[in-house]
């Protein structure tokens, strides 16, 4: 199965590997086009059970409790995205000389010879945001579009869907990437690279050779930020095709052949007549909501994308005035006594903690949780100076306690040692009491959730029932 599209799916015997939200639709797609499909699948749960039951009354194989071991005669591997690249199943594929897909890189080869071209971002931090923003602007446009991918509508949706599209904004995992060999985007983004997955990858390196991928075969546009030299250095070793460019972002004045801001306006030095001397107004930074820092960049990249796409100035500023962040992402909850109280429970790791911290003066940070293996010195040493007073929750908590007594020794600390979910108001009160009218309590928790909550959204809808029992 080379790189070209498989139109001949009958007889053909594929695997899939892990149900869930990918591995369903994958092998109804597959079962649907005369595929013999078996799926695999590590847990043996009730909910997989359920699903595996769906599957078997349509006749596909399901095989529960067993991941690891090669059904015979298999000719292709398609994956759920989290499964790890050292898996004995994959050991034993590759052993074979057995391709593995995954569901990207299949709705990659599922698309018909006329189907719309991705708009892809990756990167550590913001992609959802950035690929609902470019959504957006490209919709002002007038354009059909969705924003899709790791994001909530599945690609193999859109791919084989009723709807036409003009362009697709596609948001890509670094696992996604992983297992998407072939594909092409029209333009993409990397909107930062900071460590994070690394237990899946095995190194930095690693990681960021995934998420360099999503510039492979890029035909009008790499975009990257000025100010993260590592996303500069995937594009320099991408291999693009002929003509295309490399478009930087910056938060300062660009230079020629980038976006940035100018007196509080994005403009755009990179898609205009004689870009040495011109630039193009696109919007006010006041457009971006909210007009966060980090926020800004992401707004510059999905503009960046949008006008390699031949949008007009218009519908970026149009894009962006119509666009409303998903919640937990820097969200202002209330005011109680001259405090303002910020949800950004979705900055799970470190470096999106550090994008938030940024964005405000004198801060009461609520942090902790599950620290994937991250380490908390560069972020407390970068953000001490903004910090009045920090409250510490959740299992991995003694690790950012110890970076705040070698880097911010001066700053109060309250260490809960509580993982129950009452803590969070216990939180919320002992950050009240740190804080002075004008300060703001951010709950920006540089880790991840699971410790105590079900998701990021859970632990940002009980931090904002603990400030309105505050207010209350």
């Amino acid at each position: 199965m080379g790189s070209g599209q498989v139109t001949d799916w009958q007889g053909k015997h594929v695997t899939v590997a892990g149900l869930g939200v990918s591995g369903v639709p994958a092998a109804k797609v597959l079962h649907a086009r005369g595929a013999i499909v078996t799926v695999v699948n590590d847990g043996d749960d009730a909910r997989a059970r359920e699903q595996a039951a769906e599957l078997e009354a349509l006749g596909v194989t399901v095989r529960l409790g067993d991941g690891a071991t090669l059904p015979a005669g298999t000719e292709l591997i398609v994956t759920a995205p989290g499964w790890k690249p050292d898996k004995p199943l994959f050991q034993a594929a590759r052993a074979a000389g057995i391709e593995i897909w995954g569901d990207v890189e299949l709705a990659w080869r599922l698309r018909g010879p006329d189907a719309a071209p991705w708009l892809a971002v990756t990167g550590t931090n913001g992609k959802t945001t950035t690929v609902q923003m470019l959504a957006s602007i490209l919709k002002a446009a007038g354009l059909r579009t969705a924003a899709v991918g790791n994001i909530g509508v599945s690609l193999l949706d859109a791919v084989l869907g009723d709807e036409e599209y003009d362009v697709l904004a596609v948001e890509l995992s670094s696992y996604q990437l992983h297992w998407a060999p072939s594909l092409r985007a029209h333009s993409a983004a990397v909107l930062n690279l900071a460590p994070d997955h690394l237990d899946w990858h095995g190194s930095m390196e690693a990681y960021a050779k995934d998420k360099g991928r999503v510039y492979e075969g890029n035909r009008v546009a790499c975009v990257y930020n000025v100010a993260d030299k590592l996303t500069e250095e995937l594009v320099r070793e991408a291999d693009v095709e002929e003509g295309c460019r490399a478009i930087g972002f910056t938060l300062g004045a660009p230079g020629p052949s980038q976006l940035g801001v100018v007196d509080g306006i994005l403009v755009d030095r990179a898609f205009v007549e004689n870009r040495q001397k011109n630039a193009q107004e696109l919007a006010e930074v006041s457009d971006v909501n909210p007009p966060a820092p980090h926020n800004i960049a992401n707004a510059l990249a999905a503009a960046a994308l949008a006008r390699a796409f031949g949008v007009p100035p218009t519908a970026v500023r149009d894009g962006l005035r119509n666009f409303t962040p998903d919640a937990h992402r820097i969200a202002h909850v209330a005011d109680v006594d001259g405090v303002a109280y910020i949800d950004d429970s979705k900055a799970t790791n470190t470096h999106a903690a550090e994008a938030s911290l940024a964005s405000y003066e004198s801060i009461v940070w609520i942090a902790g949780g599950l620290a994937k293996g991250a380490t908390f010195d560069e972020l407390v040493a970068k953000s001490a100076k903004r910090l009045r007073g920090v409250v510490l929750i959740g299992a991995d908590r003694a690790l950012i306690r110890d970076a705040l007594a070698r880097h911010a020794p001066e700053v109060p600390v309250v260490d809960l040692d509580r993982t129950d979910t009452g803590a969070m108001l216990a939180a919320v009160q002992e950050a009240r009491r740190l804080a002075v009218a004008g300060d703001t309590v951010l709950l920006a928790p540089a880790c991840a959730s699971m410790d105590m909550f079900a998701n990021y959204n859970k632990r940002g809808d009980a931090f904002a029932q603990a400030v309105r029992e505050l207010g209350a």
